[in-house]
């Protein structure tokens, strides 16, 4: 099995970089495969041209767009790690699921009234990071959203089956280091139960 771990946190130290180390160390023990895909250390551009927005006349992918769906093109699993910023996924993630995962990958054209689904059988698994703690995000309405929005949409509009999302809230620069221990362990055991 193919993992396709990929992380949008500019920080080199950032809880969310540890977090896909631990995703992916994880795999590795079950003797999956886990390509890492760091957005910021990569230099990957989030921005959309607009060559690349289908139209009837036609659109071409970026270079760096096709080369990267050649990297993550057989992953059996997308794993989408990242902090909420404005209680929503950052810019780097969402112009990455803009343009990698647009049509000619996640979804074709229209066959039988909606678009194809080219990712049918493949797993979601996205994994969230807030320094607000989860009772805020429920009661804010933020974590209803990303699920609809985000995770939901992503996963209905290429085929994929949302297997899990797992938030971290409350995550402070005093965070104990037990506590960070504890959340990067259930990464691991989420890793676990659902590979």
């Amino acid at each position: 099995m193919q993992h396709a771990v990929i992380v949008a946190h500019p920080g080199d130290h950032s809880l969310s970089l540890a977090i896909a180390h631990a995703y992916v160390e994880a795999a590795h023990d079950r003797g999956h495969e886990a390509i890492l895909r760091d957005l910021y250390r990569l230099n990957f551009d989030p921005c959309l041209r607009d060559e690349e927005i289908p139209r009837p006349s036609g659109f071409r992918p970026g270079e760096d767009v096709v080369a990267e769906r050649e990297i993550i093109g057989k992953a059996d699993a997308f794993v989408l790690i990242y902090p909420f910023w404005f209680n929503a996924p950052p810019a780097m993630l969402k112009g990455y699921v803009e343009r990698v995962f647009g049509m000619g990958f996640g979804y074709g054209p229209i066959e039988g009234g909606r678009n194809a689904q080219l990712l049918l059988g493949r797993k979601l698994v996205s994994i969230s990071t807030s320094g607000a703690p989860m009772e805020w995000i429920r009661k804010e309405g933020t974590w209803a959203a990303v699920r609809n929005l985000f995770d939901g949409h992503l996963a209905d509009v290429c085929g994929l089956t949302v297997v899990d999302h797992l938030h971290f809230g409350g995550v402070l620069p005093d965070t104990p280091p037990a506590t960070v221990a504890g959340w990067l362990e259930q990464v691991k055991q989420l890793v676990s139960r659902t590979f």
